[in-house]
């Protein structure tokens, strides 16, 4: 895919909203591209302050100034700016054209793009595709939501690299031109109404997705997800599906031992399921999502085995952390909607113990009461959350209170037994307490180990 060689920013001023990591590469790269650029933030300070200065990027710090955006060429807005923030908004009114990084670095890239989308599974997904593509030969960078931002790849961008871009609903929302070779669906369930108005327009901007493919492009549909098809179902593009709960005549599904791809009443087998390493059933399905995209270009089934066996999954989804007098501790901290906790705490028998909680994004708490039951002994409860957890599990499963993180790993542990699991699978975000799910995974992790030195000092 080559994109558009005319879209130009030499010498517009152009204000980036927003300094995390995809404003500040987004920032940079509009400077070597010849803008003149201002970079503005809520918060007074901001990471590299300096090195963004002597790149040329003016900063405004602690608010967004409404004259400096509507004296603006252009805005471009970091994922987790919303488009109808009060002074994007009034420049937007006054006619400044806005966009978001995404689709501003999308229109510099020269190679192809794998668009990989959903409400769970993304950074799984994204990262054994990217490892599959490059076990088979092809030049790949990976990013987007995870990773490095997508500006921060347009330099290296040649017309053979495959971009394999992570791309959740806030970057989409404001996609007008990208345009995925490949464009994967995953999933869809409630998550993120702190941020969409509701759930159709959560749909909307996952749907953004497919907007720009032809009939010569590739949608990566999940057959076991319904809603998936809904979103879909205006997409010119060809399809692929994949399952791991039904047998299709035509896809990616799982036959006896193995991941294959089936067509016109022939398989091919891609992955022995020994290769995978991954805890969890619906981990698999982003394994054939990743190995359906492999296909597509080409992939030889010896690389993906390859890929997939190298692969033993992220930190923070589902992630084993360590075993104390026979408790096992599991991290999946990245499972941060009612959704992914609830996959997550289906891929476990019984004997668990559950840490939920954190700020909540949307979705209703009483849908976890069919997966606990029966499975968890206990729930611990932490954040601001925690009232609501109260009120929809308290009467099918015993709930208690945690401060913080360490009470809740240590009330989990006294509730456990031996042979049984503490899981982390808080189904919120985690800003009332952490910076983001992986600090709030890494403290977890790092409180587990604690109280396994402690224990085993006790023991000794």
């Amino acid at each position: 895919m080559t994109t558009s060689s005319a879209f130009s920013v030499s010498g517009k001023r152009v204000v980036v909203v927003g300094a995390a990591r995809s404003g500040i590469a987004a920032a940079e790269l509009l400077v070597r591209r010849g803008a003149t650029v201002t970079l503005t933030d809520m918060r007074d300070r901001i990471e590299d302050e300096e090195a963004l200065r002597a790149a040329g990027v003016r900063l405004e710090l602690g608010g967004h100034a409404p004259q400096t955006l509507r004296e603006a060429d252009l805005i471009v807005l970091s994922p987790g700016v919303p488009p109808g923030q009060p002074a994007v908004a009034d420049a937007r009114n006054a006619g400044v054209p806005v966009m978001g990084e995404l689709e501003m670095a999308s229109r510099w890239l020269r190679g192809r793009i794998v668009a990989i989308t959903g409400t769970k599974g993304k950074s799984t997904t994204t990262t054994l595709t990217g490892r599959m593509l490059e076990a088979g030969g092809h030049r790949v960078l990976v990013g987007g939501n995870i990773g490095r931002a997508l500006s921060a790849q347009v330099d290296e961008s040649t017309e053979d690299t495959i971009h394999v871009i992570e791309a959740s609903s806030f970057q989409l929302e404001s996609a007008d031109t990208f345009h995925p070779w490949i464009a994967v669906l995953l999933n869809f369930s409630a998550d993120h109404l702190d941020r969409h108005a509701d759930l159709a327009e959560y749909a909307a901007a996952k749907a953004r997705i497919f907007t720009n493919q032809t009939i010569d492009d590739w949608a990566v549909l999940n057959a076991d997800d319904e809603p998936s098809h809904v979103l879909a179902q205006d997409t010119r593009s060809r399809r692929l599906l994949f399952a791991t709960e039904r047998q299709l005549p035509e896809g990616i599904l799982v036959a006896g031992d193995a991941i294959v791809r089936r067509a016109e009443n022939r398989e091919q087998v891609l992955v022995p399921l020994s290769a995978v390493k991954l805890l969890g059933r619906h981990l698999l399905a982003d394994v054939l999502a990743a190995a359906a995209v492999a296909s597509l270009a080409g992939v030889e089934p010896e690389a993906m085995r390859r890929a997939v066996e190298g692969f033993t999954g992220l930190e923070h989804a589902l992630e084993p952390v360590a075993e104390i007098a026979g408790v096992r501790f599991v991290n999946d901290s990245k499972a941060t909607n009612i959704e992914a906790a609830q996959r997550a705490i289906e891929t476990f028998a019984d004997g668990l113990v559950v840490i939920l909680g954190g700020r909540f994004k949307g979705g209703d708490f009483t849908d976890l009461r069919a997966a606990l039951t029966g499975r968890a002994a206990k729930v611990v409860a932490i954040g601001e959350a925690a009232p609501l957890i109260h009120q929809a599990l308290d009467p099918a499963v015993p709930v208690h209170d945690a401060g913080d993180m360490v009470a809740a790993v240590r009330t989990a542990f006294a509730s456990a037994s031996p042979g049984e699991t503490v899981l982390l699978a808080p189904a919120c975000s985690s800003f009332d307490m952490f910076k983001d799910y992986a600090e709030r995974g890494r403290v977890f992790k790092q409180e587990v180990v604690k109280l396994r030195d402690e224990w085993n000092a006790r023991e000794h």
